[in-house]
């Protein structure tokens, strides 16, 4: 990436599978612009902005993903916060993680009724919120819609699903899963993180963006008919929206081909995660409780080394990463997210390693916080 007139290496894309200059993509992006320019369809989907391009991606999606139905989502931000104040009314109940991503905790603020949160990934602490939500429903006479994420994406863990989906056994709700980091990386085919830990039956509603793993504008929510029939036709943010527009729908349709048909991109990623994290453990980097290819690198520093030390990095080093502190993590602490992507090479990752193990005996020394930093 060019930054301020120089080449720099950056890990801080959303490009999972390297599909953004692919080729092919490029090719079908510009053939699909060319055709039928950035406007058409010219309306909602519901009145003049449906074709036949947007139902077939659809039915793939929901194919893929292993549901009856899908449903095309203009943003992914905007989609999820929609969904949540479609599916619920004042006497249904929502139980969350703690650690929901920002558009989540939007459309819970926008939910008329009830919210428990349970501590984050902890099953223990999930159950007690549904035996405080089971009672409530039971004087409401509403529902209970359960919400997780496939991959969180700052800690790079996986949302406990399977043992979520457990939890049915003894209680009555649907869960909902926001797989933005999991769909295309996660599973045998990349079909999510629902797939990865065997669940895909008891996912009732499944959502993901195209802005990962695909590199695009949009989302979908995938389930069964009755639901996807239901979000179609209430989803305001939709209803009252112009459909995606035709460029962007060709374009992942051919995203989409490339994500099921060349297997060797999300191995090529993988390869790149796994590079990555092997060689910064090696290192003594504190990587967190990840298990999937999203690292973060805990660091211990105030706010003045936090923006030293990644001046430091993009400055002297090339390389571009983002960085996280208080109050989004604990004070004291720093965090460098590193999204690796099928884009990168071994190289990259040779080169990154040693620049962080350089910049990690600054921070330990004191260099950033003596105000020593000189760029070169």
């Amino acid at each position: 990436m060019q930054f301020n007139g120089k080449e720099h290496l950056v890990w801080s894309l959303n490009n999972y599978l390297g599909l953004a200059n692919h080729p092919e993509v490029r090719a079908a992006d510009a053939k699909a612009a060319a055709d039928f320019g950035m406007a058409y369809p010219m309306g909602a989907r519901m009145m003049s902005g449906n074709t036949i391009h947007h139902e077939e991606l659809e039915a793939n999606l929901a194919a893929f993903v292993g549901k009856e139905d899908a449903f095309l989502l203009n943003y992914g931000y905007q989609g999820m916060v929609s969904i949540i104040d479609t599916l619920v009314d004042r006497n249904d109940v929502i139980v969350y993680d703690a650690e929901s991503h920002a558009c989540i905790i939007d459309g819970l603020r926008m939910h008329m009724g009830k919210r428990f949160v349970y501590q984050h990934n902890d099953i223990e602490s999930c159950e007690k919120q549904l035996e405080r939500a089971t009672k409530l429903t039971e004087q409401t006479g509403g529902g209970i819609l359960l919400i997780t994420e496939g991959v969180f994406g700052m800690s790079g863990a996986q949302g406990k699903l399977q043992e979520i989906i457990d939890l049915k056994k003894k209680f009555n709700f649907r869960i909902l899963v926001d797989d933005a980091h999991g769909f295309g990386t996660m599973g045998e085919t990349g079909a999510g993180t629902h797939e990865a830990q065997g669940c895909i039956e008891g996912t009732d509603v499944y959502f993901a963006t195209f802005a990962k793993s695909m590199a695009g504008i949009g989302a979908f929510v995938a389930a069964n008919k009755e639901i996807v029939d239901y979000l179609r036709y209430n989803m305001r943010s939709q209803i009252f929206a112009k459909a995606l527009p035709m460029p962007m729908v060709l374009g992942l349709k051919k995203r989409f081909e490339l994500l099921k048909s060349q297997p060797e991109l999300r191995a090529k990623l993988w390869e790149i995660a796994n590079a990555l994290q092997k060689g910064l453990k090696e290192r003594g980097f504190n990587l967190g409780v990840t298990n999937t290819m999203v690292t973060p690198v805990f660091l211990e520093g105030d706010l003045y080394e936090a923006t030293a030390l990644t001046r430091d990095l993009r400055e002297n080093y090339g390389i571009f990463c983002s960085i996280v502190i208080y109050p989004v993590i604990p004070k004291g602490l720093i965090l460098l997210r590193l999204i690796p992507t099928a884009a990168h090479s071994l190289d990259d990752v040779q080169r990154t390693l040693s620049a962080y193990s350089e910049m990690a005996e600054k921070l330990k020394a004191g260099y950033y916080k003596e105000n020593k930093l000189v760029v070169a």
